[in-house]
Formats: structure tokens, C-alpha cells, sequence
């Protein structure tokens, strides 16, 4: 068996890949908020806020959740507006890691 394997048609690493491309990998879930804690260490708390329709009156109200996101270099600040995309579990509430800070705090 002296066979020869070609090479791909797309012989780029996975890193070039995700570089090149905006879109996340496998529809991993992207979020964008405020946040609203940096106190931990590599560990920032992020305000995502929605609108929902109220079933009765058919009236949108917000409604926040808060996340906790891994910040490998503590390079966010409060106030920030960044995104957050999901990861395997970090902690015991920490499921999320920064991808971009979008807009810095004046």
C-alpha cells in the first residue's frame, strides 16, 4: 500500500481558520453585554440584557441575566461593552470566555 495522501483542499490550520472568519465555531452561543464586575481575578461579570414580550398585555419589558466570563489577560474594566461566547465549564458558574471587547469605557 504505497498510496499517497493529497492534502486537503483547505490545508489551513484551525487558527488561520478562525482568524480569517468572524463566524464562531459551531454554533457556539455569542452574547454582548455590559460589565459590571471585574473584581476577581481573571473573572468579569457581564449584564446581557434582553426585551421579552409579556404574554398578557403583549408589552416588551426587559429582563437582564448575568453571566460570569473568563478574562485571561484582566484587561476589561467596568462599564465596558463586550462579547462573550460560550466554552466548556471553567468553574462552578463560570461557562463563558471574553471574545472582544466591543466599545471601552470612558
Amino acid at each position: 500500500m504505497d498510496q499517497q495522501l493529497s492534502p486537503t483542499p483547505d490545508s489551513r490550520s484551525t487558527e488561520q481558520l478562525h482568524q480569517e472568519s468572524a463566524e464562531p465555531l459551531r454554533g457556539r452561543k455569542i452574547r454582548q453585554g455590559v460589565v459590571v464586575s471585574n473584581k476577581m481575578d481573571k473573572t468579569i461579570v457581564v449584564a446581557v440584557e434582553r426585551q421579552v414580550m409579556h404574554p398578557l398585555y403583549k408589552r416588551y419589558y426587559k429582563r437582564t441575566k448575568k453571566y460570569m466570563a473568563h478574562d485571561e489577560r484582566n484587561e476589561c474594566a467596568i462599564g465596558d461593552v463586550v462579547r462573550i461566547i460560550e466554552s466548556r465549564p471553567l468553574s462552578r458558574r463560570k461557562r463563558w470566555m471574553l471574545l472582544e471587547i466591543v466599545q471601552r469605557a470612558r
